[in-house]
This record gives C-alpha cells, structure tokens and sequence, in this order.
C-alpha cells in the first residue's frame, strides 16, 4: 500500500515529465466589444506554446496557423463587410469566444492633451450630446499610459472596449466621438476610435527608434534612456526631490502651523489680512513674484433659497493647485492647473446667511492665481452668487519654485514603444493627430518631424497609404496689437505644409480656441472638421468641401499682393461681412505692418501705401489671431500662411 506522502511524489513526476501546455492567450485589443475593419484582411494575433496550432473563426471564416519557437503567433481573416454582432472563437488547446464583435472601420486618435480631453470636462458645454449618447456602434478603447525604451511592447497596459452610453461616453476623447458620430451619421456603420494620446507629449516621444535616427538630437536623448538604472535613479531622485518640496512647504505653511487656529476655520481671525481682486495673478497685485501657498478668504451671504440642496462652487481654474473648504469642512481639491474647478457640494454644506469661503493655493513656478475670464460662482436651487470681486488674502510660505525633472514619458520614443507599437496588427481605417502645444519651442523642427511620424506609422502599419489627418493649432493666448513673431503660428505653418504629403488632411481651428485655456472647451467643431477631411481623404468623396482656404500662391504688381488658394469652395467670404483682418505685409526690410485687403473672386490682394515692393505676406501670423474672418462660403476658416 502507497503512503499519500509516496502518492504526491509520484504525481509530482509524472507532471514534471509532462510537455507544458501553453493557453491560447490574446492581445487586450482583441477583446469582447471590438470593431473591427471593414474592407480589409483582419489580423488576429497572440501567444501559444511553440508550434501549437490555432484555428480563428468569425462570421464563417476560418483562418489557422502555427505558434512560431517564441510562442507568438499571427493569422489573417479575409474581409469583412460591415456588420454584426458577432462571436469570434480562437481555439489551440484552449478556446476563447470573444462576444459582441462589430465590422465598421477603426481610426486611431492620438496626440497630446487636446485629443486625451475626455467628453466628462465638456458635458456643461454638451449636456444634451451627453444625455442621448446612446449608439452601441460607436465604441471606444482607451489605451493606458506606458512608455518603453528598450524597444516595442508586444500588448498594451491595459484598456477594453466600451460601447456609447451616457456615462460611458464621458470617458471617450470630445474629439474622437464627434468625429464618430459624425462619420456614424454620415455613413451608418460602425465607427471604433482607440484612444492614444498623452497630454503634454511631444511629437518625437511617438517617433520610433527608426524614425529618429534623421533627428540625431532626439536619437541621442532616445539612447540614453535605454539604460534602465539611470532612469529608475532619475526618477527617484526627482519624486524625492518633491516630496521634499512639498514637505517642506507644509512645514513652513503659517496657516497650517501646529498650535494655531487653521486659517480656514470660522474661529480664525482674518481682520489684518489685504485684499486682491478675483480673478487675477498675485504676481500683479502687490505680492509681486512668489512660489508657495497663499490663503484666500470671503464672506458669502447665501439666502435660504440656496440652502438644503445640493450646490455647485466653481472656481475657474486655479495656477498651481487649490484645495478648498467651506464653513472650515474640505470641500474638494484639485493637483495642477488645467482641469476646471467644479466642486459638486453636499445639500448640508451651506447655510443661510454668512458662509465662509477659503481657498488655499499652491504655486509651483512663475505666476500663481485665477485664471481671468473664468466662471467664478456658487449656484444651487437654479440661483447663483458670483464670486468674482475683493478676497482677502495673507501669504502662508514663500518658497523657490518646485526642482525641476524629467519627464520620462516625453522622452523621445517611449510613447511610440509603449502606446502604438502594440497597436500596429490591427486593421485601421486611419489616423486622427492633434498635437503640436508641446513643440512650439522650435517651431522649425514640425514640418519634418509630422512627416516623419506620418510616414513612419504608415511604414509600420503596412498602409502605405493610410489617411492621416491633423489639427492645427487652436488660436490661444493673448491678443497682440501690431504684427509680431509667433512660434504657434509657426508650428501652424509647418502643420500647413505637411498637407504636401498624399492624402492627409487637415481641420483649421483657428476660430475655436480659447485665449485663457490651452484645452478649448469646442471639441465639436474640431471634430466635425476631422470628419469633413475624413469624406475626402479617407471616404473618397470628391464633392465634399473639407477645408477652409488654403494658401497656394502670390503674384506681385506694383505695390499690390494678389493671392491664390484652393478649398475655396462656393467662394471666399469675409466671415463676419467685415473688411478682411489680420492681413500682414512686408517690403525687402521683411518688416511687417499691417495691411489693406480685399476679395477680388477666388483672389485676396493685399497692399500698404507705404510698402512700394512687397516681398511677403502673413495672415492669421499670430498666437491668438482671433476675429482672422477669410472663410469660404461654407464657413470654414482659412488657414493662416506666410506667402513669399
């Protein structure tokens, strides 16, 4: 008789002596929800033991292949017409059913901030687009952060497929589910949007190592942080160094010194504290330059009408960072500048008559306070009290700015390994890029690195001819009187150029950025543009109007500019019924001054009597160039350019 001790060794053999059984395991892309591409072999790719089989089926075709030495194995479904739902099954020595497939066609959305913006910070602007999201053929899949160095990931960090419902839809790029929605409209089928994109990324952190050996600068940088433990010693050096910072700066902080009453507390005593004017930077009015934290308070008088329901407090938005209490209870707090202050608050915050207010904000580095032009107010019960006018404020710690650090993600490649690479067996339709914000400092550099990343991607996605289309920066900024050098216009100019290469398209948004606000709240428009450029590009249709004015030559007579362009479509039009604005002109001094002009049929002629020989012309040549009004009848906006 075998002891158990005796039977668990013998077991224990046996399985040593068995081959390893690998499981069918797939890409996070290739999950339940997907849509896949119409019109197009269907890549379908994963893991499996060396040399076991795999046999994909979907909508009643059938592909099969082997897994190669290293496991990894790849198979292609011939074309699909759009359609479903469907049941994908994968079989090897497991099988995998992935439900609720659709057939439709597929854009990749990436870029920086303005394509990350979800529609959760626009639902205020679109509150009835949010309220009727209900499709489940528009469908998103948001990919999660990752950047590599030492080459290209195989899967994503995670993400799924999510289809449209009113609190879905909050998480999907604004821009991505206009231009679904648009094309869903349009063309009636299923339209998928895999949302990539990284807010403050630059252009070369999405170029891949191939890509950047024509950019010796970013290759250098790319090199560098290959090496593992120098970047996991940065990287640790740099979280030390802030929570030094800001250890420090709780430290010194009087209003939350140990042993006294905290500044946000009704009991405190603020009668000697100044008062400063809301909105505003405290830069300008006497606190002068300082980093740290200072204290803002104010008396609310709030009538009992207000009273027992829930309320709303929205505080523009905030330069560094904010946390606010009311009536000395925390009521909300946000990390850094750009999101919008909306604090939702509890029905028994607020009480009827006096409420105290304080905000306690942290400025990491150059001007701290509220952003101008803002909405500043405290709503509840359909009422509102604004908050704008005289706070008092006192300074709890002055400190230098915040030590500096890498930025890993935006380091040139990372995103490109981590974010696209995983993506490239995938079928697409094409690419949606809004991007350029974090190039501006060497506006020179887009041209070549936008065509550089188009024709890579393209490389790597095996569609040489891969509709690519762009937007280009949003007007923003302040406004500036007299003619002037402008590195958003010249990254504008490089974004304009690049519509050489074959079939890209561009979205002008020069009339739907904000002056105060790098993330314009208009992602409609924006994305109803992409969509205009997408029919022609993409979609083939040769009567569409996609885009506004574009530049296409000058001719000189005297001292009069005659300028041509294309897309004028019915005509060019003065949007506003104004004289045409924002018109430069220039002489062989090349310095500009602003200039007359006129629509003379499809033809703009620009002149200055006091420039005999004209040489160059801008329009639009400018940060924020707004109220620029030459349009086409169909009411997109021109382009801005710099004719030579």
């Amino acid at each position: 008789m075998i002891n158990n001790t005796l039977k668990v060794s013998l077991l224990l053999t046996i399985a040593a002596a068995q081959p390893a059984t690998a499981q069918v395991r797939l890409p996070k892309l290739v999950s339940d929800g997907m849509i896949l591409q119409r019109d197009a072999p269907v890549a379908v790719w994963g893991w499996a033991a060396p040399g076991e089989k795999v046999t994909v089926t979907l909508a009643g075709k059938t592909a099969a292949t082997t897994a190669g030495p290293d496991g990894q194995w790849r198979t292609k479904l011939a074309s699909l017409k759009a359609g479903g739902p469907y049941e994908m099954t994968v079989a090897g020595t497991n099988r995998i059913t992935i439900k609720d497939v659709l057939v439709g066609d597929v854009w990749v959305c990436s870029g920086q901030s303005n394509m990350e913006t979800p529609m959760s910070r626009l639902r205020d602007k679109y509150p009835e687009v949010v309220a009727q999201a209900n499709n489940p053929m528009i469908r998103q899949f948001n990919v999660d952060l990752r950047y590599a160095f030492n080459g290209p990931k195989a899967d994503v960090a995670g993400g799924k497929w999510v289809t449209t419902t009113p609190q879905n839809v909050l998480a999907f790029s604004g821009v991505g589910y206009f231009f679904a929605k648009a094309l869903f409209d349009k063309y009636r089928v299923p339209i998928g949007i895999i949302k990539s994109a990284v807010g403050g990324s630059p252009a070369e952190a999405w170029l891949s190592a191939e890509a950047l050996k024509a950019f010796p600068t970013y290759q250098q940088a790319a090199e560098k942080v290959k090496d593992s433990t120098y970047v996991a010693s940065t990287i640790a050096q740099g979280q030390a160094a802030s929570r030094a910072w800001y250890t420090n700066l709780r430290q010194q902080d009087q209003g939350h010194a140990k042993g006294s009453t905290p500044w946000y507390a009704p009991a405190y005593n603020a009668t000697d504290w100044k008062t400063m004017k809301i909105p505003g930077y405290w830069a300008n009015q006497g606190l002068g330059p300082v980093n740290g934290v200072v204290w803002f308070r104010k008396e609310v008088d709030v009538p009992a009408s207000m009273v027992g329901k829930p309320a709303r407090l929205e505080l523009g938005t905030i330069v560094d960072s904010d946390s606010v209490y009311i009536n000395g209870q925390f009521a909300g707090t946000t990390g850094y500048q750009y999101p919008p202050r909306k604090y939702e608050l509890p029905a028994t915050l607020l009480k009827p008559g006096r409420n105290l207010l304080v905000i306690r904000v942290i400025n990491n580095g150059g001007r701290g306070g509220f952003t101008l032009d803002k909405q500043y107010r405290l709503v509840a019960g359909g009422e509102t009290l604004d908050l704008r006018g005289d706070w008092q404020y006192k300074l709890g710690a002055a400190t230098p700015p915040t030590p500096g650090s890498v930025s890993f993600q935006n380091q040139p490649g990372g995103l490109y390994n981590g974010m696209i690479a995983p993506l490239l067996p995938y079928a697409i339709k094409g690419v949606l890029w809004y991007q350029g914000e974090s190039n501006t400092a060497k506006p020179e550099e887009y041209q070549p690195l936008l065509t550089a990343l188009i024709a890579d991607w393209r490389q790597h996605w095996q569609q040489p001819e891969l509709p690519f289309l762009y937007v280009q920066l949003a007007n923003f900024m302040a406004t500036k009187d007299q003619p002037s050098e402008s590195n958003w216009a010249g990254v504008r100019e490089g974004q304009r150029r690049t519509l050489v290469v074959p079939n890209t398209g561009m979205a002008v948004a020069l009339d739907l950025g904000e002056w105060n606000d790098i993330h314009p709240l208009n992602k409609e428009d924006v994305g109803k543009r992409l969509a205009l450029a997408a029919q022609k590009v993409a979609y083939g249709d040769k009567k569409v109007v996609a885009s506004g004015p574009l530049y296409q030559s000058m001719k000189v007579a005297g001292n009069k500019a005659t300028l041509s362009f294309t897309s004028t479509g019915g005509g060019l039009i003065s949007k506003d019924g104004k004289p045409l604005r924002y018109f430069a002109i220039a002489g062989p001094d090349k310095k500009f001054v602003w200039a007359q002009a006129r629509i003379e049929g499809n033809k703009v002629v620009v002149w200055h009597d006091q420039v005999a020989t004209p040489v160059a012309v801008r329009y639009a040549w400018a940060d924020n160039p707004e109220g620029a009004n030459l349009a086409n009848k169909e009411g997109l906006p021109a382009s801005s350019f710099q004719a030579e």
